[in-house]
């Protein structure tokens, strides 16, 4: 979903189609955001004066950008893959990958991407705006129907 480094940043759940680009949040930690809110929000926060900020608020930009959780599952499009990542993952400069936890470890930054080539990628890794595109988050689509079956087979 989100690392734990991304807690106590406003998140919300990805959706299928959206376009999202890796960002550094004010945590230290990349995370995925909105592809087009994250410039803005940088904007309102480097104007640190108190005037800038009550301006930014009043024209409702956000303070900050939202991290986007992505269900364990979910199917992405990982594009603008550096060359040297290419070279040592064995993959291209944009590639499906599936999304994963690789541990429950508290504290330990979990997140990756796994490629089909059975390579997997920390999210941490990734570069600031590299761009992520969600075909589908399977695991909240799929929740649904494994407990319609399992009430049909009561």
């Amino acid at each position: 979903m989100c690392d734990y480094s991304l807690m106590g940043v406003p998140n919300r759940l990805a959706q299928n189609g959206e376009d999202l680009v890796a960002h550094r949040f004010r945590t230290g930690s990349l995370g995925l955001a909105p592809a087009g809110t994250c410039a803005q929000a940088d904007a309102a926060r480097t104007g640190s004066g108190f005037w800038s900020m009550l301006k930014a608020f009043l024209r409702g930009e956000p303070s900050q950008a939202v991290a986007v959780c992505v269900p364990p599952g979910a199917r992405l499009l990982l594009g603008d893959i550096p060359e040297p990542l290419q070279q040592s993952l064995r993959v291209g400069p944009a590639e499906e990958v599936t999304f994963t936890q690789l541990t429950a470890t508290p504290h330990m930054y979990r997140d990756a991407f796994r490629f089909k080539n059975g390579a997997e990628l920390l999210l941490q890794r990734l570069s600031e705006g590299q761009r992520v595109r969600v075909l589908e988050c399977a695991w909240a689509n799929e929740a649904p129907r494994k407990n319609q079956l399992e009430l049909a087979e009561l």
